[in-house]
């Protein structure tokens, strides 16, 4: 797909960080397709910002295998690799139980009501068909239980490899269980509710697990 022409410009004073999600989020949702080249000056020119922050946004994209970058020759968007996908989603499944196991000692009010809020918002998205607004509130739900975890390596792990999963996850959007997803998620507020650490932190785990791999058109299902 080509640098979008209609996309806003974002401001001078865009943060390295903004400037990575904005090419993470384009590269999860589709907007630069596998394989596609990614030119440093095209990227600038649609972001509105010099090629500096871009290509330290690159390189840390390269970090998670979500580009591939050939020094001297191209950077592409990286194929989506059944095996690459197992590998972030068992890091990413391990971190979330860690994190809801941490957590539920700590739990307090607030975010149990972020939790049925954001999941509340994830069941629209479904019934709706929304892939965008269901994984956004998806990250605002587990990402509750992250913040409350106390401990910023998770959320600095999931930076990393959570993009990979979310990538195969928005592809297939449509062959994923999500009325069951919203029905775990019930359940683990439930246990996060009750105190439970434990049974919070295997659900959470069991639930990226539940993750299919695979993407239709690209790797056998």
């Amino acid at each position: 797909m080509p640098i979008p022409q209609s996309s806003p410009k974002v401001g001078r004073s865009l943060l390295r960080d903004d400037v990575y999600a904005r090419l993470r989020d384009a590269i999860v949702d589709g907007t630069f397709s596998p394989g596609e080249t990614l030119r440093d000056g095209d990227l600038a020119e649609w972001l509105g910002v010099s090629r500096t922050p871009v290509r330290e946004a690159l390189l840390r994209l390269a970090a998670s295998g979500l580009i591939v970058a050939r020094p001297g020759r191209s950077t592409v968007v990286a194929e989506m690799e059944e095996d690459a996908v197992r590998h972030a989603r068992d890091i990413v499944a391990a971190m979330h139980g860690l994190a809801a196991r941490l957590a539920v000692p700590l739990i307090t009010a607030s975010v149990i009501e972020r939790m049925r809020q954001a999941n509340a918002a994830f069941a629209a998205a479904v019934e709706s068909g929304d892939a965008d607004s269901a994984i956004r509130a998806d990250d605002d739900f587990h990402g509750a239980l992250v913040e409350a975890s106390g401990n910023p390596s998770i959320a600095m792990v999931l930076g990393q490899f959570e993009p990979v999963v979310r990538r195969a996850e928005f592809l297939r959007f449509v062959s994923i269980d999500r009325f069951a997803a919203r029905e775990r998620h019930d359940a683990l507020i439930a246990l996060c509710a009750a105190g439970d650490a434990e049974g919070a932190a295997r659900l959470a785990f069991d639930t990226w697990q539940t993750l299919p791999v695979a993407v239709p058109g690209q790797l056998p299902v």
